[in-house]
């Protein structure tokens, strides 16, 4: 009785919302069609832009409403704008079909959805005194109008993921440049500099071999420990481009290698019985080392745990601390990084970190296995 109650209750105020929705909605179209005529002077067109971003905004509204209530899954369906500055972006809110798609639900709703919301209070009404009316039946067919409108075509799915990609890759570019330029640097300041520093050491040793053997004998010394530097930070360099034991041992190893040189240890859960791509593989693990460096450098905390599994051909990588948290992807940080990493091979990264902990960041990528893998995934560092 009293469930029954309360559910005619929640129609009731659902119906009211949804009349004062309809009822901005003819607010909204009046705005629009105003602007419209404005335009041979200059308060129509940013009139017209504002009534678009306002309709933008019910409209995105609306989506989240009739997700949660009837659980329509109504993605964005907006063009990507691909260029700064305002006229790229009123050219593209002009170009894009979801512009028009608002505008004719913008119609529908101030017309169709106003009428169906004052039949839907009439209804919630009558049901909560008598309790015989179908309950919210005009409340539905106003979403399932809605929803035709509000919902994304095929057109402007397939216009949304080529621009999420097209970013992702002038991302990777980006990235990629500058990796380039950052080993170019250590080259010419590390290797390079020793090696012409050992080139000009062996000459001048050269020089005083036949008067000076004492001399000679430091100057190759000196040559020795020289060309030492230089193999260990061309090694260093290597390691940073590509592991090594990632090539060896795997995924799985590679991370089991890289827990084992964190003092005082990391618990990990390593499930990857498979070899995956090489290019996968690298981008996985150095996500990982980013993730693992936040959370010893900026979480302070005191246990972290790292899980890798592969299941229906994703890579899964979860990350937890229990630092401080209140991490999140700001611009240039290691975990904008750790997203164009994953982006670039139409991964996702997940973070949950609230203020004072714990933080947890999971990461999935799409894959295929390429070969078995013949060592063991398994283990706790």
């Amino acid at each position: 009785m009293i469930r029954q109650l309360t559910i005619r209750l929640v129609l009731l105020l659902w119906g009211i919302a949804a009349l004062v929705s309809s009822a901005l909605s003819l607010a909204l179209w009046i705005l629009t069609v105003t602007s419209l005529v404005l335009y041979g002077v200059w308060i129509g067109i940013p009139l017209s832009l504002a009534a678009i971003w306002l309709t933008r905004q019910l409209a995105g509204l609306h989506r989240r409403c009739y997700t949660i209530l009837f659980g329509y899954q109504l993605p964005v369906p907006y063009l990507p704008v691909a260029q700064q500055g305002v006229v790229a972006l009123v050219r593209t809110t002009l170009r894009d079909p979801a512009t028009w798609r608002d505008l004719a639900w913008l119609v529908l709703d101030s017309t169709v959805g106003l009428a169906l919301a004052i039949l839907g209070v009439v209804e919630a009404v009558f049901d909560l005194l008598l309790w015989f009316l179908p309950a919210g039946l005009s409340l539905r067919l106003k979403a399932v109008l809605a929803v035709l409108l509000l919902g994304p075509t095929e057109t402007s799915r397939l216009a949304v993921r080529v621009g999420e990609l097209a970013q992702s890759r002038a991302e990777t570019v980006d990235t990629q440049s500058s990796e380039l330029r950052r080993i170019e640097r250590d080259l010419h300041d590390g290797a390079q500099a020793r090696l012409v520093s050992l080139g000009m050491t062996l000459a001048l040793a050269e020089t005083q071999l036949d008067h000076d053997p004492a001399a000679t004998r430091a100057l190759l010394s000196e040559a020795r420990a020289t060309s030492s530097a230089a193999l260990a930070e061309l090694r260093d360099l290597v390691r940073g481009i590509h592991p090594p034991v990632l090539a060896d041992r795997g995924l799985a190893g590679a991370v089991e290698a890289l827990a084992l040189t964190v003092p005082g240890g990391i618990e990990t859960h390593l499930d990857v019985p498979v070899r995956l791509p090489a290019p996968v593989e690298s981008a996985a693990y150095f996500a990982t080392a980013e993730a693992l460096t936040n959370a010893i450098k900026h979480g302070n905390a005191s246990r972290i745990c790292i899980a890798l599994s592969y299941r229906d051909e994703r890579l899964l990588i979860t990350v937890f601390d229990d630092g401080r948290g209140g991490a999140e992807a700001g611009m240039g940080g290691g975990l904008r990084g750790i997203q164009r990493r994953l982006s670039a091979f139409d991964g996702a990264l997940t973070i949950s970190s609230p203020p004072g902990g714990p933080t947890r960041l999971d990461m999935v990528l799409p894959c295929a296995s390429s070969s078995p893998k013949t060592l063991p995934s398994s283990g706790t560092a």
